[in-house]
């Protein structure tokens, strides 16, 4: 169904995108700098999970739709936007607490189903990601074979998989560190205080994004 040539084209475009660090791995070495590594992996998956939903949405035609719909694209880079924000501004208030409770060895980490469902919401708000994905999966798609709708979600599922190898490989290594760290109380509240702060400033980012799009 997918030729050999336009596969591989597919594989080294995501590469590239994947690769480069974006909103996904900032927010995902921020979760990992505030929780640890297996917090930083899981939010990976629920990144990536969300990502995999809007690969389906290309798939069924509502990508294209959106990248020429500005105002649809501002909408979801402000709810995504205003999410990270909220999330850094809890992560921030909670820091000591947090940081307290670690050395205590009795920290109340966040469930693993709130921690997938958290990443899986900053991943389909990304309307970056959905865009990307109208744009450039088209291109590799090879309609002389026909079942283009499949192609599409295959090259989704192809997507959405290696960026969870690589988005959970940033995530582990900045939760690795973090653990090697969390000694002194002081060292913990600056860690925490540094991955709220990344949240709040990525999701101020992402807003103002959507307003220079209008």
């Amino acid at each position: 169904m997918i030729d050999s040539s336009h596969f591989f084209e597919f594989f080294v475009a995501s590469a590239i995108i994947i690769i480069a660090p974006g909103p996904s791995v900032m927010f995902t070495i921020a979760r990992g700098v505030a929780w640890g590594k297996w917090t930083a992996v899981l939010t990976t998956l629920g990144n990536s999970l969300g990502a995999l939903v809007l690969s389906v949405l290309v798939a069924v035609g509502l990508g294209p739709l959106i990248s020429h719909s500005k105002i649809f694209s501002a909408v979801l880079q402000f709810a995504g936007g205003c999410y990270l924000i909220w999330l850094g501004v809890e992560a921030f208030q909670k820091r000591k607490a947090h940081a307290a409770a670690m050395i205590d060895q009795a920290e109340d980490r966040p469930s693993k189903a709130v921690i997938i469902r958290q990443g899986f919401v900053v991943g389909v708000l990304n309307p970056k990601a959905l865009i990307f994905f109208a744009a450039v999966f088209p291109h590799f798609v090879n309609r002389s074979k026909g079942h283009v709708t499949i192609q599409l979600l295959i090259f989704g599922v192809v997507f959405s998989v290696m960026a969870f190898f690589s988005d959970g490989t940033w995530g582990y290594i900045a939760g690795s560190a973090r653990e090697w760290l969390a000694t002194s109380p002081n060292r913990l509240v600056a860690l925490r205080t540094i991955g709220a702060s990344v949240m709040m400033i990525l999701g101020v980012l992402i807003i103002f994004s959507a307003f220079t799009t209008l």
